[in-house]
C-alpha cells in the first residue's frame, strides 16, 4: 500500500457529491460558510508527513498557529500525491468540511490541480505556495505566496564557507526548478564571500522525497571530500542524520533540525508561513480581495534563521549577522553584475543588480560558477 496515499474514508461526501454534484438543500457548505464574515474554516494540504522535519512540518507550524485565532477552524491532509488526489481532497473540505480559504501547499498541487478547482468554485480563496499567478491568466480567486528563502541559504553559505576546511560543499536538491535554482545560487554566493574559490556540488534526486536516494546523495558527496552539505528537498531528516553520523557539518532547510545533529549543524533557512497565513486569513474575514501575490523575506517575517550551533565561529557569526542586518534594511542584494553562470556565460551583466523582487528571479534557469552540476 501507497504510503503517501490519503485516506478519504472519513470525506463521505466524494461518494455522494461526486465531486460537486448535487448540493444540499440549503447551498454547499462552502457557500453558507463564505457568508460567515466572523469565522471560517481553512483547509491546509500537505504532500508530506506533518512531523517531516521539512516543507511540510513548516507548513503545519503556521496551520496550528491561525487555529487560536477567533473564529478559525482548521482542515488538514496529510500524504496527498501531486495527482488528482488533491483535487479531490479540495473538494472534500469545501464541500464536506465547509472550508472557504485553501491552503494547498506543494508545488505540483497548482497546475493544473488548484487551478481547476478555483474555476469550479469561484467564492472559494485558494492560496498555492510557490506558484506564479498572473493576473488576466489565473482565475481572480487564486493567489500564490512564498518566501525569500534565498537570503537565508546565503547565510547558510557564509557559515559553510567559514566551516569548511576542504573547499568543498555539498547540495541535495529535488529538482532544478527556478526556485531550487535560487537557493543553490545564493548558497554558493553566500560561501565564496567568504572563499571565492570555494565549489558546490549539486546532486538533484528528481523528487522531492526519496529518503533513500537522499542518503545515497549524501555518503556520495562525503565520499569525495565534501564537509558541508545543505540541501532544498521535502524532508531533509535523513540527510541531516547521515552528516551527523559521518561527522560532516550541514545547514538546515525548511524547519529547525538541530535537534537531529548537535554537534555538526551550523544554522538553517526557515520559513515563517505564519506571515501569509494570517494575511490571507484577516483578508478572507474582512471580505477583502484575493491577495494574489504575496512575497516577502527576512525583513517581511516570512522567513527566518536558526540559531547558530556550537561549531559555528565567531568571524562567521560575525559576517552573518552583519549581512542579516543589511538584508533586513533592505540594502543587500545577493544576485548582481558581472555574474558568470558555471558554462561561462554572463548572466548578469556589471552595473546590475536585481533585487528580490525582480520578477526574473523567479524564472531562473542557471547555476552560478563554482557550482558543480547541470540543469
Amino acid at each position: 500500500m501507497d504510503s503517501r496515499k490519503p485516506d478519504f474514508s472519513r470525506r463521505t461526501v466524494l461518494r455522494t457529491l461526486a465531486l460537486g454534484g448535487t448540493a444540499a438543500a440549503l447551498g454547499p457548505a462552502w457557500m453558507r460558510q463564505a457568508m460567515a464574515a466572523d469565522k471560517i474554516t481553512v483547509g491546509v494540504i500537505y504532500v508530506g508527513p506533518k512531523d517531516d522535519y521539512g516543507y511540510s512540518q513548516a507548513q503545519a507550524q503556521a496551520a496550528a498557529a491561525i487555529k487560536k485565532l477567533p473564529g478559525v477552524t482548521v482542515v488538514e491532509q496529510e500524504k496527498v500525491a501531486e495527482t488528482t488526489d488533491v483535487q479531490k481532497v479540495m473538494a472534500s473540505m469545501i464541500e464536506e468540511d465547509g472550508a472557504s480559504l485553501i491552503f494547498p501547499t506543494s508545488f505540483g498541487y497548482f497546475d493544473p490541480h488548484m487551478l481547476k478547482m478555483a474555476e469550479k468554485y469561484p467564492k472559494v480563496r485558494f492560496a498555492h505556495c510557490g506558484g506564479l499567478c498572473s493576473e488576466g491568466k489565473h482565475p481572480a480567486n487564486t493567489g500564490s505566496y512564498f518566501g525569500y528563502i534565498d537570503e537565508c541559504q546565503y547565510l547558510n553559505g557564509i557559515a559553510a564557507g567559514h566551516a569548511s576546511k576542504t573547499g568543498k560543499l555539498g547540495f541535495i536538491a529535488a529538482k532544478p526548478i527556478p526556485q531550487v535554482l535560487r537557493n543553490i545560487n545564493a548558497f554558493t554566493l553566500g560561501a565564496q564571500s567568504v572563499n571565492p574559490k570555494i565549489t558546490t556540488q549539486v546532486i538533484f534526486t528528481g523528487d522531492w522525497l526519496l529518503p533513500v536516494k537522499e542518503a545515497e546523495a549524501s555518503n556520495s558527496l562525503i565520499d569525495q571530500g565534501v564537509d558541508v552539505i545543505t540541501m532544498h528537498v521535502d524532508s531533509p531528516k535523513v540527510i541531516v542524520e547521515t552528516c551527523e553520523r559521518r561527522g560532516i557539518f550541514v545547514c538546515g532547510y525548511h524547519a529547525d533540525q538541530s535537534a537531529l545533529a548537535p554537534k555538526g549543524y551550523l544554522t538553517g533557512a526557515e520559513w515563517n508561513w505564519l506571515t501569509p497565513y494570517t494575511e490571507h486569513v484577516k483578508a478572507a474575514l474582512a471580505a477583502k480581495p484575493m491577495l494574489n501575490f504575496q512575497r516577502g523575506g527576512l525583513k517581511e517575517g516570512f522567513v527566518k534563521t536558526s540559531a547558530y550551533g556550537k561549531a559555528v565561529s565567531e568571524g562567521a557569526r560575525k559576517q552573518a549577522d552583519g549581512v542579516k542586518a543589511q538584508m533586513i534594511k533592505g540594502d543587500y542584494a545577493i544576485f548582481k553584475g558581472p555574474l558568470k553562470d558555471n558554462t561561462g556565460k554572463v548572466v548578469i551583466p556589471g552595473g546590475t543588480v536585481q533585487k528580490q523582487t525582480d520578477i526574473v528571479l523567479e524564472q531562473m534557469n542557471y547555476l552560478v560558477a563554482g557550482v558543480i552540476g547541470k540543469v
